[in-house]
């Protein structure tokens, strides 16, 4: 609520949007009565509780012609904080890793969040073959194999169709290893449902699930599944699912609907988000992406179609 409060007072875009929706502070008497921004007001405006200009901005990719999103990130070392507590609280200190990032089309632009990501873990692992992966199959493939020989774990973490074109050309026993899917075929594949390509991830690497990130642009918290799509978020968020035909009510427990986030790390810009997804949310406060509404979007969004 307090959150809320600045947002309100230091956002004008949050606070006209509130005053449009009749969610002004004597109108919000508890967390269900706080509108959530939608999120392509991030294509369109400045959405900041600052006047100035940010040392760092993350862009969406824009796939798809609609615009890039834009967030401003005003501490952007609090961000690689944010990020590396949310992963290690899931699977442990990221030093003893050997991370190994496939991110093709986000290292081939500018200003992408899960590169700066990516690129924290690799300065916090100790090992010196950490490092990004381009379009070099071969080299990635060889150093699995390496590193699967020397029994030393390893988080490979790639975008769908990259880690697709890996399975297919270099299929290996990676079996004890963290495979992590961020989603996003990018126009470059077919898309598939989650479950289909996780089988496929499955069988090539021979490992019992496949993990998946979902995080965006909009978005300084991450949430991560260990497998069978289920993501469980950090203390900084929460997520629910509103009615299809009133985005205003909260849909019940395991009933689909559009999800809306709340992430406290998003201190500088708005909290609140109306996202384009469909889901499910769970009483245990875990969640499953299912796609998107029609006519949204394919963006550089961390999920795929379930």
């Amino acid at each position: 609520m307090d959150l809320y409060q600045i947002q309100y007072a230091h956002n004008p875009v949050y606070q006209q949007w509130c005053n449009y929706v009749k969610g002004t502070p004597d109108q919000v008497k508890a967390l269900e009565d706080i509108p959530f921004l939608p999120i392509d007001f991030f294509k369109q405006e400045q959405l900041s509780i600052f006047k100035s200009e940010a040392p760092l901005y993350f862009r969406s990719s824009g796939t798809g012609g609609y615009g890039q999103s834009k967030h401003a990130a005003y501490d952007p070392d609090f961000y690689d904080l944010r990020t590396q507590r949310i992963f290690e609280a899931s699977y442990g200190a990221i030093q003893d890793l050997c991370v190994l990032a496939l991110l093709p089309a986000y290292l081939e632009r500018e200003g992408s969040s899960l590169v700066r990501m990516a690129q924290h873990f690799i300065n916090l692992s100790s090992d010196p073959d950490s490092g990004f992966y381009l379009h070099d199959l071969k080299a990635l493939a060889e150093k699995l194999r390496c590193k699967q020989a020397e029994g030393k774990k390893v988080l490979l973490l790639g975008v769908s169709f990259a880690l697709w074109d890996l399975a297919e050309q270099f299929p290996q026993d990676l079996s004890g290893q963290i495979i992590m899917e961020t989603g996003g075929m990018k126009g470059r594949r077919k898309e598939l449902i989650r479950s289909d390509l996780h089988q496929i991830f499955k069988e090539a690497f021979q490992v019992e699930a496949i993990h998946s990130e979902y995080g965006m642009t909009e978005l300084f918290s991450q949430a991560y599944s260990p497998g069978a799509g289920r993501f469980y978020p950090p203390d900084s968020m929460r997520v629910y699912s509103r009615e299809m035909e009133d985005p205003f009510s909260r849909a019940a427990y395991g009933k689909t609907g559009g999800l809306n986030i709340i992430d406290l790390a998003n201190l500088d810009s708005c909290a609140f988000i109306e996202t384009q997804d469909l889901g499910r949310c769970y009483e245990d406060a875990s969640f499953e992406v299912l796609g998107r509404f029609d006519r949204a979007e394919v963006r550089g969004c961390n999920l795929m179609i379930g």
